[in-house]
């Protein structure tokens, strides 16, 4: 029966077009014989529909920029939702259900705007995302939510494609932990650990630091310090190796300095206290 049906449905692909009234459409296959234009036809029609599948449902998946007197954020935070934010677990008791990552709150309040324009990209389906969402987020500091529809199918995978994104790539940062559904614009992203629901994770807590350092000194292209940063295998680590060492040269510097005021101190006496 499903063969029956799938065989129908193949054929009717390659039928002629007709108007409301059963008329025939002339196309650009109503020239050639008859079984060429039911097999052009067919490949048309599948062409489409794996497009419609395979393609973002829109070309633009995020509104134009604010415009003056609104204050777009100079930078665009692109999120995964599943083992990023929360972590789903199921049991035959509970049934689904989707742990909060620690330091959620936190994290969101220090990335929000102005600093970037947050956005949750994910493969999952909007039913799943959006009410978890709603709870995970009270203080909107999730502007867009992006999910299953607004992917590339590709190799029977997810992926997400920042070329409808509408905005400048050069200030667009996407953190997830899978490589796969990020492999079109691999120079944009940041690859962190996948969570899997221990308490003591810290991950989004480094993470807010190093979105900070980025977004206040101005980075004119994120892809270039996003370059050096995935050499390493854990990033963060990376990012706050880094930063203790420019503290310990700071505090380096600050000493020394501090040491040739004293000496300096010591070696100047006033006038009249010097011997004549």
């Amino acid at each position: 029966m499903i063969t029956i049906s799938f065989g129908y449905m193949i054929f009717s692909f390659g039928a002629t077009p007709t108007d409301a009234e059963g008329n025939p459409i002339k196309d650009e296959f109503s020239d050639l014989p008859f079984p060429q234009q039911h097999i052009y036809r067919i490949f048309k029609e599948l062409d489409y529909v794996k497009k419609l599948f395979g393609e973002p449902s829109r070309q633009k998946l995020l509104p134009d920029p604010l415009t003056y007197p609104y204050i777009q954020p100079p930078y665009t935070l692109v999120l995964e939702f599943t083992d990023m934010l929360v972590h789903p677990d199921w049991t035959y008791q509970t049934g689904w259900r989707f742990k909060k990552r620690p330091g959620v709150d936190y994290f969101l309040e220090q990335v929000a705007p102005p600093l970037f324009e947050v956005v949750v990209y994910t493969a999952e389906s909007g039913m799943t995302v959006f009410p978890i969402l709603d709870a995970l987020d009270p203080n909107g500091y999730i502007m867009y939510r992006l999910v299953r529809d607004a992917t590339n199918f590709v190799d029977g995978h997810h992926v997400k494609s920042l070329d409808h994104l509408n905005r400048d790539l050069s200030k667009v940062i996407v953190v997830d932990w899978n490589s796969s559904s990020v492999k079109m614009h691999p120079r944009n992203t940041l690859l962190i650990p996948r969570w899997n629901g221990n308490d003591s994770d810290r991950t989004l807590i480094d993470l807010a630091a190093f979105l900070k350092m980025l977004a206040t000194n101005k980075v004119e292209d994120v892809r270039d310090v996003l370059d050096y940063y995935q050499q390493f295998e854990d990033p963060l680590q990376a990012f706050r190796d880094n930063q203790r060492r420019v503290l310990e040269n700071l505090e380096q510097t600050e000493k020394e300095r501090k040491d040739g005021q004293q000496g300096l101190a010591q070696r100047w006496r006033p006038s009249f206290l010097k011997k004549t």
